[in-house]
């Protein structure tokens, strides 16, 4: 009985140690199923969601594709809430999907030398940049009015 032994008494033999501790560090990590919730495959459902705990073909954790409506109308404004002060130039309205947004935020973030971001559809450049902003985008064909005074 040295399992016995071990647990009355609290010394566990250095073999012992190590396996605990290496069992306790796989348990541990981010993706191992213990951490995310343990139910990793249903025979009713298939591959299960970690996050959700459904169906990954039901899974309701994913982002919904965002709609592409709107005016046909892009907005440029500026804006320095919640910046601390900095100026934001925000482009609104473009009725592109995700990557052809990012592409876009680029050549306009390279053509004003600034950084930004695209968040939700809506393209960020650091800086006032309207005025430079609005002959590039009638350039490609797009419908563009200042918004925000």
């Amino acid at each position: 009985m040295v399992w016995g032994r071990a647990r009355r008494t609290g010394t566990h033999g250095p073999e012992l140690q190590s396996l605990l501790a290496s069992v306790y560090r796989r348990a541990m990590t981010r993706d191992h199923p213990s951490r995310t919730g343990g139910l990793v495959y249903s025979t009713e459902g298939g591959r299960m969601c970690p996050h959700c705990r459904r169906p990954v073909a039901g899974c309701q954790c994913k982002a919904p594709a965002r709609a592409l409506s709107g005016d046909g109308i892009v907005r440029i404004s500026r804006e320095t809430k919640g910046r601390g002060g900095k100026a934001v130039t925000l482009v609104r309205g473009l009725p592109l999907d995700d990557a052809a947004l990012a592409a876009l935020g680029k050549r306009l973030r390279s053509a004003c030398g600034a950084g930004g971001t695209v968040k939700d559809g809506v393209v960020e450049v650091q800086g006032d940049h309207v005025e430079r902003l609005m002959p590039l985008l009638q350039a490609q064909g797009w419908t563009v009015k200042r918004a925000g005074g």
